[in-house]
């Protein structure tokens, strides 16, 4: 997935950070609300990490703001306000999960499988596909009981692919998946990523439309 962590407090940014960069995701990182809004005006997100208290306003009305005009990106707040009406304001205003610091960051990464599964309309984090069996919260994959490992990249684009089944979703969508992991995206980078998701994971896995995108091949 490719998330926007808004987070002043550079150390637990950075933790937050490492650890879902660790679980395979790829993240923009933003410590004001108007950096924010830039960045969602300039890319599709999968979840935004939200704080609530920022150098330019409470997060409260970010969301209001998101949510009023339509936008359904899955929230979580991450806030040190722990009073239950801060809570139920929270909720209220639209967010997906709401998360008290200090907070222990494998129960962060249980809480981001858990709200994108529901996005996904799939709660089992467990899903067959064909040979494989995809296990969406540890983001592992097995076939005849072996595993098989993927690069963050190759992930992220799978995943994109499986949340999506049956939609074709253009090379311009892969790419905005990958932006944040670092490296420079290069012209034939997707055509790279699905050609090796294919060897490692089946040559039917991934469907072609020439010229238009891919889409997760049939099971």
């Amino acid at each position: 997935m490719r998330i926007l962590l808004i987070e002043d407090d550079t150390i637990l940014g950075a933790a937050v950070h490492d650890q879902i960069v660790g679980d395979g995701h790829s993240v923009d990182w933003v410590f004001r609300l108007d950096a924010a809004g830039d960045a969602m005006a300039g890319a599709g997100y999968d979840l935004v990490l939200l704080d609530l208290m920022l150098p330019d306003g409470r997060g409260i009305g970010f969301l209001k703001t998101l949510r009023n005009r339509g936008d359904v990106t899955p929230v979580i707040i991450l806030t040190a306000l722990d009073q239950v009406s801060d809570r139920i304001e929270g909720l209220n205003a639209g967010a997906d999960d709401y998360l008290v610091k200090p907070f222990d960051l494998s129960e962060l990464s249980a809480r981001i499988g858990s709200v994108a599964r529901r996005y996904t309309g799939n709660p089992n984090p467990i899903i067959a596909h064909g040979a494989l069996d995809i296990d969406l919260a540890a983001r592992s994959i097995h076939s005849a009981g072996k595993p098989i490992p993927l690069t963050a990249r190759e992930w992220a684009l799978f995943e994109a692919l499986l949340a999506r089944p049956g939609q074709l979703l253009s090379k311009a969508q892969l790419e905005d998946k990958l932006y944040s992991f670092g490296a420079e995206i290069e012209s034939n980078t997707i055509e790279v990523h699905v050609s090796r998701l294919r060897k490692k994971l089946g040559a039917g896995v991934i469907q072609t439309e020439r010229g238009l995108g891919y889409r997760l091949g049939q099971s």
